[in-house]
């Protein structure tokens, strides 16, 4: 989106004209003698919002329940290391 650079005295003069800017998705730059000092975004959607949208577009499937921590299929057991096996396999 399109960023504006504004500065301070402007942007309280025009305050919701910006505001209405960030509202569209723009960001707006505020400047103090021409150095930005900060900067207005428009904000985030919030996290269960995003997940109930990926739901619906069937990208996600989660039941809204804690996620299980399973065990690991595979124990390493022997003296060698996995990365060093893995290494020799490359060589």
């Amino acid at each position: 989106m399109t960023e504006y650079r504004v500065g301070v005295r402007d942007l309280k003069t025009h305050l919701s004209a910006y505001l209405e800017k960030v509202q569209k998705g723009h960001t707006v730059i505020i400047t103090f003698h021409g150095k930005p000092i900060a900067q207005l975004t428009p904000t985030r959607e919030e996290l269960m919002d995003r997940v109930r949208d990926l739901q619906k577009a069937g990208l996600i499937a989660w039941s809204g329940k804690k996620p299980s921590v399973q065990k690991p299929k595979l124990v390493n057991s022997s003296d060698i290391l996995l990365s060093d096996l893995v290494v020799e396999l490359r060589q």
